[in-house]
């Protein structure tokens, strides 16, 4: 008997787990991903020197005047690391509030319509997935040339399609339940079943897409300053690493205080993101909370 009750209490609070594990794990996410936002916004609070300004000795290592140090010219890297956050982090978040929107609509109108339009769109959807990310993103990047609002262009160029595939392929499940075959029958125009019975459907999954695409362009954007293909003027995490590797600290400890701290920002802030989507997921699926 006693071994039954046992059971019965497993059984029991294994979903209560599962359902404060996903928001456990989604406040975590937010709170990190607000922190960066806040830090993106006003860095001006937080940094203690002007991010151009030549405050002290080259490779000077962290110190009470310096807590991580200086780099080749003398600049601080702390002042250019918290300023960096506001390049990376609202790249990304630009890039997934224009791309993952625009991937939306096709994958609406793709999955719903079935005319000369759909397949057109979904020709231009399978061309631009075929085309591996990473190298597209520097061919393309290297034809049009430097500066921060081409990088967000090619990002959002680029990024669209999968949020467009994945759509589609929720729109084509919702189009055959009964509903959308009752608004069909009684005459409802194709405006008002998108909008009342498909898109409640797949709005939690649009959101999902929107986080994930910004932390995919986050590492897009330090991958191509870190190639020198980014605009070398504008203070990010990825032109930091980009100078550190050209000023060859490798070959010295000022690594350590240079390219570290770089690449944790750039880890904690994509990190945020897959934390805030895990989250998301599970509260726009029903099925995903249940399991």
């Amino acid at each position: 008997m006693i071994t039954k009750m046992t059971d019965r209490l497993d059984t029991t609070s294994k979903p209560r787990l599962s359902r404060n594990l996903y928001r456990v794990v989604g406040l975590v996410g937010l709170t990190m991903l607000l922190s960066l936002i806040l830090l993106a916004t006003f860095p001006q609070a937080v940094a203690p020197y002007d991010p151009g300004e030549r405050v002290g000795r080259p490779f000077q290592p962290p110190g009470p005047e310096f807590r991580l140090g200086t780099n080749d010219i003398g600049q601080d890297l702390l002042s250019e690391l918290i300023w960096g956050t506001r390049v990376s982090l609202f790249t990304g978040l630009l890039v997934g509030l224009v791309a993952a929107p625009l991937g939306t609509v096709v994958g609406l109108v793709s999955g719903y319509r079935s005319d000369v339009i759909s397949v057109l769109l979904l020709r231009l959807v399978d061309l631009t997935l075929v085309l591996p990310f990473l190298p597209l993103v520097i061919l393309l990047s290297a034809y049009v040339g430097q500066g921060q609002g081409k990088i967000i262009l090619i990002l959002v160029v680029v990024s669209w399609a999968a949020p467009a595939r994945l759509i589609r392929s929720q729109v084509l499940t919702v189009l055959n339940r009964p509903f959308i075959e009752a608004a069909q029958a009684i005459g409802s125009s194709d405006w008002r079943i998108l909008r009342l019975h498909i898109w409640p459907s797949v709005r939690g999954l649009a959101l999902v897409q929107f986080v994930l695409v910004g932390s995919a362009s986050i590492l897009a954007e330090a991958s191509l300053s870190f190639l020198g293909l980014g605009d070398p003027s504008s203070k990010s995490w990825g032109t930091m690493l980009y100078f550190a590797q050209a000023s060859g600290v490798f070959l010295s400890d000022a690594w350590r205080w240079w390219v570290l701290p770089a690449g944790l920002m750039i880890t904690l802030s994509v990190l945020s993101l897959i934390l805030v989507s895990y989250s998301l997921e599970r509260w726009s699926d029903p099925r995903l909370r249940a399991r």
